[in-house]
């Protein structure tokens, strides 16, 4: 297995197919790499160098007590781009990990990066708060943290279903979908998860979505149910100075994953890197 060694000692864990421009993955809460697979395979069959790590604490990377903070993951991810130095970058970022690539540019800058797809992202703020009225009340978030101390495996396995759309009717979900999910969630620490909670959530990513420079393509499900997309989407499209949105009618958070969603994405994605 591939890793890179970081400042604080962390290993972090990355799976690296194809060769060509690269383009880098960052996966969401409470999963990890394995989740791009499909993406990673597209990418590398169409002339692209496709990357995902492992957030620390997710899958095979270290399980750290300190350090599970949105700074120290987009400083992670920094590491990953020097260390393999990557350059002309495609970043794409889900959920969690749209967050954690919006803080990387605030904090890294875009030397190495050329272009940024947000989808189902975490920015501008998850939050409810006076100045964001639109944001999820800190009690949801609570119930996630009750949910992963009292019996963690069923929480993930319950999540699944509002997280790829399996409670809404006529849906495309498969089992194996929620198993896939259910397996990679057991595999994040106990520490990391609460920690990630509240980085997902609490973090906000404005000035950071100001500082983005390159184009962005922000795509959205209107039917999310984790990451609403007035809240999230439709705002950091507004924030973001070369920013395209599409939302696609009826998707889910977990979009990327589900047939029917997953192959528009997949075309949105080819016509993204090519332009």
């Amino acid at each position: 297995m591939s890793f890179v060694k970081t400042r604080d000692g962390a290993h972090i864990y990355y799976k690296d197919w194809g060769i060509g421009p690269p383009v880098v993955f960052s996966h969401g809460w409470p999963l990890q790499a394995d989740v791009w697979d499909d993406q990673l395979n597209l990418v590398a069959e169409n002339g692209y160098r496709g990357i995902a790590h492992d957030r620390r604490g997710h899958g095979r990377s270290t399980q750290t007590w300190h350090g599970n903070n949105m700074d120290t993951y987009a400083d992670d991810l920094a590491e990953v781009i020097e260390q393999l130095d990557l350059r002309d970058i495609t970043l794409v970022g889900h959920s969690t990990g749209g967050g954690e690539v919006t803080r990387y540019i605030g904090r890294h800058g875009t030397d190495r990066v050329s272009r940024l797809l947000l989808l189902g992202a975490v920015p501008p703020l998850m939050l409810r708060t006076p100045q964001n009225p639109e944001g999820t009340p800190i009690d949801a978030f609570d119930q996630i943290r009750d949910g992963i101390r009292k019996e963690r495996s069923q929480f993930y396995l319950d999540l699944t279903e509002m997280f790829f759309g399996a409670n809404r009717p006529n849906n495309n979900v498969t089992e194996g979908n929620k198993y896939a999910f259910w397996l990679m969630a057991m595999q994040l620490g106990v520490r990391g998860a609460l920690d990630c909670v509240a980085a997902f959530s609490e973090t906000d990513f404005t000035e950071d979505l100001r500082r983005i420079d390159v184009p962005t393509l922000v795509i959205h499900g209107d039917d999310d149910q984790i990451v609403p997309i007035d809240a999230a989407g439709r705002k950091s499209a507004e924030i973001i100075p070369d920013a395209t949105l599409h939302v696609y009618e009826g998707a889910p958070h977990g979009l990327a994953n589900v047939p029917g969603f997953k192959e528009k994405f997949h075309e949105d994605l080819l016509v993204f890197l090519k332009h």
